[in-house]
């Protein structure tokens, strides 16, 4: 009898580390990934004014339960491991959660500041709940109380720090092997990428592996202070459960 899928759900708010994550599962020959398969349904349901919102509700599928039955259904022959980028602000809340408990849901979270920084530069207005940390709480204690066990939560300058142990130590956890050849991957765009990727992805399609940390230096507008006070506390409950090396 086959052993059931390995299927990541990886959480992460915008201007994350969250694509190239994505690229170094896809290397892999066992892996199907996806590219935030709830943002047409977000965009459909919330009306956020997104840029190329239209041609996004258009292209990609925007019905919940059609999505969450492909997330959690059978894979392409061959395939045993799906690993599937989710921005958590698209899990909007006439989205049924009782799926959550048959994927593997990690956390990916990034220092508020940098984000905000990034962030301001492609959403000019944001609110708390545009940066996906309240809804990433959410699903971290909605994960903890049903499953009993504590989520993994990944933070990306750890990660950059050392990607190949990072990855080991996630393969380990998965019971999947790890190679070193998830750390490089050919530069460009994929079919897998969302038709967003050209407006969204500045540094990704040039990218050939992950670039080393480097921090920023750049500060939030004082207009945006309460703002990112906001997310820091919400970073700070996720980031005491982080994996470390």
């Amino acid at each position: 009898m086959m052993s059931e899928p390995v299927r990541i759900a990886m959480w992460s708010g915008p201007r994350n580390i969250s694509t190239a994550m994505m690229r170094a599962w896809d290397t892999r020959d066992d892996s199907l990934v996806c590219d935030e398969p709830l943002y047409a349904h977000y965009l459909k349901t919330s009306g956020k004014p997104h840029p190329l919102a239209e041609e996004i509700i258009e292209k990609h599928n925007s019905d919940w339960r059609s999505v969450v039955d492909w997330l959690t259904g059978v894979l392409p022959d061959g395939k045993t491991l799906f690993y599937q980028k989710q921005m958590s602000h698209h899990l909007t809340p006439d989205v049924e959660k009782d799926w959550l408990l048959k994927v593997s849901n990690c956390f990916l979270i990034r220092n508020p500041r940098e984000m905000l920084t990034s962030y301001l530069k492609k959403i000019p207005d944001p609110i708390a709940e545009d940066t996906g940390y309240p809804q990433l709480v959410e699903i971290f204690n909605y994960v903890r109380e049903k499953t009993g066990q504590v989520p993994m939560v990944v933070d990306s300058r750890d990660f950059l720090t050392d990607p190949a142990a990072m990855l080991k130590r996630l393969c380990g956890i998965f019971e999947l092997e790890y190679s070193d050849s998830m750390l490089s991957w050919e530069s460009g765009f994929r079919d897998t990428d969302g038709c967003w990727a050209e407006y969204w992805y500045t540094e990704v399609p040039t990218s050939t592996g992950f670039r080393s940390y480097r921090p920023k230096e750049e500060e939030v507008p004082p207009e945006f202070a309460a703002l990112h006070d906001e997310c820091q506390a919400l970073y700070e409950k996720l980031y005491e459960h982080r994996l470390t090396i």
